[in-house]
């Protein structure tokens, strides 16, 4: 049985203190950052305010338990010896990917111009490399720092939607400002952004609470976003958005909205 118990560390950890230093620490970013980076993908300077989650929750950790919290939070990064049972490493690396597919095949189905797929598969090793950094500097504050002490007085899915909420209104500018996307198109990446924040917490309620399979599943979604046929001009986040927030239904009422780690039919005694 999983049960989530407040400890000394989270009860210290102030969220909403993080939430609004990340959004004080991206600013500059958002002042200076709206011109694309030079890269065969549609990403202005602003991106790299990526990297924000991890100093403020660096910054608060610090100042919560001195080196030793920092420490902690930074060990937390590569906890893999986590991940179990391995199985788990099914969903954490194909589930994105599948979602993507999904979402190809019905935009086929209702006839979208589309090209035709052609998987550069020796890109995705440096689209894997490239997108992991961010994916830990995000899952550091993300899940590293704010999560717990939200699902200890809210529970999993609703701090899943908490947190998805903070962090699609914290991409806002950059989809919508920067890099000129419909507010269609924006509505639609907020609300897959949201479902995806629930599966992070499955995930990570299902494998020891390692934040390294919340950076690992975080990275499989940038890479497969990025993989995406000609993603600039086809793919379609709302199509994304309605079929990931199919599969976050699926998965809450298999495993329970309380914890997402009750799954309804496990055998008695497991």
């Amino acid at each position: 049985m999983n049960t989530f118990v407040n400890t000394d560390k989270s009860l210290k950890r102030q969220p909403f203190k993080f939430f609004l230093l990340i959004f004080v620490l991206s600013v500059p970013l958002w002042l200076i950052g709206g011109q694309p980076l030079p890269l065969p993908i549609n990403l202005p300077v602003s991106a790299f305010i990526f990297t924000c989650p991890l100093i403020a929750a660096s910054i608060l950790v610090y100042g919560e338990n001195k080196l030793d919290g920092l420490k902690q939070l930074l060990k937390r990064i590569l906890d893999y010896r986590k991940i179990k049972p391995k199985i788990w490493y099914l969903p954490i690396l194909f589930l994105m990917p599948a979602i993507m597919l999904l979402s190809y095949l019905a935009m086929r189905l209702i006839e979208r111009p589309l090209p035709e797929p052609q998987i550069p598969f020796l890109e995705i090793p440096l689209f894997f490399a490239l997108f992991f950094i961010p994916a830990v500097c995000e899952e550091a504050g993300w899940m590293g720092y704010a999560f717990e002490p939200i699902q200890n007085k809210v529970g999993a899915s609703r701090a899943g939607i908490l947190i998805g909420f903070v962090w699609g209104m914290w991409h806002f500018i950059g989809w919508y400002f920067q890099t000129h996307n419909t507010l269609t198109w924006t509505a639609g990446q907020f609300i897959s952004t949201v479902a995806l924040r629930i599966i992070i917490v499955w995930l990570y309620n299902n494998t020891g609470k390692s934040v390294f399979a919340a950076v690992l599943f975080h990275d499989m979604m940038n890479v497969s976003e990025f993989l995406f046929p000609n993603y600039g001009s086809h793919y379609d986040p709302v199509i994304t958005g309605v079929i990931t927030a199919i599969v976050t239904v699926f998965v809450t009422f298999l495993w329970g909205p309380k914890t997402l780690a009750r799954f309804r039919y496990a055998r008695s005694g497991v």
